[in-house]
């Protein structure tokens, strides 16, 4: 079909570039290191009562549980633990979606929609921040990495925000570690956020904060435009569930829970997530195992002249080519490892490689050292 015969579309929208996850052939024996998940399922026991909970719980003919309730109270629970926060956050404080991807659609809804703002993003980081808000024709304003240790440029950030070129900045992104670079944020970074005007919405991602260690959560407890993210996807095993939250002051989540689909979150995906709170005690251990894979491979990976490795604070590590960092050579690389069945993720300018199980990555080890000599 032409583009002509789809005059009815928003133009903006036939030369929008969509998210491509990569293509799996469930056939084939693949490792797969592309998409930062935990290379292990969940651990049998919890297995087991997943399967159980789904006989005796699931009525097919009846809608989810539209409030969310059970997993908003365990999930206060756990983030107040790991802070620690004492009991400050409670089920008030907490919104749910189908994935993060959700909470982040829900957050450009509630802000920038019609005309009221754009975003600011700084790059490498996760993509689909500006792939939602073009997709709602949002503004997205970029701005760049110190390359050295991907810090934001805060001059240019500042910038940015101070001489807005379209509509003025309402939102900014940041990822704590930040994919695909695998760092924290600085002190630096976080000192430019908590000094940004009430105005603006600070939107703090931990995707991997159970990797990292780090978190900003209990800012929500003191700042009215802080929203922190976080997702059941990877240190939880559940990235076939789908359930992402969000934590931030009572009145914003009111406003996300008035903009989320009614029933958002299947009845199993919500059973898995509380199954998964519930024997975290079982699930999280393997954090320390896949952070002991990672120093293992990111030593490796840097001893290898013809790389340039970044350190990593989380389940991935990104690097490029030392000897011709184009976009050429890194397809190149991706594509013969490729042809070895090894998938990883080229973007951002460079390879980001997640950490699977031992023999996953020690494939990875044996096929790199072939490739790149």
């Amino acid at each position: 079909m032409t583009t002509e015969k789809l005059s009815f579309i928003r133009p903006d929208l036939l030369t929008l570039n969509a998210y491509h996850p990569t293509p799996i052939d469930e056939s084939q024996s693949l490792v797969r290191l592309d998409a930062n998940e935990s290379p292990f399922n969940l651990p049998d026991d919890v297995r087991a009562k997943l399967a159980s909970i789904y006989e005796e719980k699931v009525t097919t003919n009846r809608y989810p549980d539209g409030g969310h309730f059970q997993l908003k109270r365990l999930i206060t629970e756990y983030v107040n633990e790991s802070a620690p926060l004492g009991e400050d956050i409670k089920t008030s404080h907490v919104s749910v979606g189908n994935g993060s991807d959700e909470i982040i659609r829900s957050i450009l809804i509630a802000t920038c929609l019609n005309g009221q703002g754009s975003i600011l993003v700084a790059n490498p980081t996760f993509s689909m921040y500006a792939i939602l808000a073009e997709t709602l024709g949002i503004p997205v304003v970029k701005v760049n990495r110190h390359e050295t240790d991907f810090s934001i440029n805060l001059e240019e950030a500042n910038e940015a925000i101070k001489n807005p070129t379209s509509t003025p900045v309402k939102v900014v992104f940041v990822v704590h570690p930040n994919s695909p670079t695998a760092n924290c944020l600085t002190t630096a970074e976080i000192d430019w956020l908590k000094g940004l005007p009430d105005d603006i919405l600070v939107v703090v991602d931990e995707a991997y904060y159970e990797f990292s260690g780090h978190t900003l959560v209990g800012e929500i407890l003191s700042r009215d435009n802080w929203i922190i993210t976080r997702t059941f996807s990877k240190a939880f095993r559940l990235a076939a569930h789908r359930v992402g939250y969000a934590i931030a002051p009572s009145p914003i989540i009111d406003i996300l829970e008035k903009i989320r689909l009614p029933y958002n979150l299947p009845t199993f995906a919500q059973l898995a997530a509380e199954i998964a709170m519930e024997n975290r005690d079982l699930i999280l251990p393997s954090v320390k195992q896949i952070m002991t894979e990672k120093e293992r491979v990111y030593q490796q990976l840097k001893n290898n002249d013809k790389l340039k490795v970044w350190h990593s604070e989380s389940n991935f590590i990104y690097l490029r080519s030392n000897i011709d960092p184009s976009t050429e050579t890194h397809n190149e690389i991706m594509n013969q490892l490729k042809a070895q069945n090894i998938l990883i993720r080229h973007t951002g300018g460079g390879l980001r490689i997640s950490i699977g199980t031992k023999e996953e990555n020690d494939q990875l080890l044996s096929a790199i050292q072939e490739i790149i000599v």
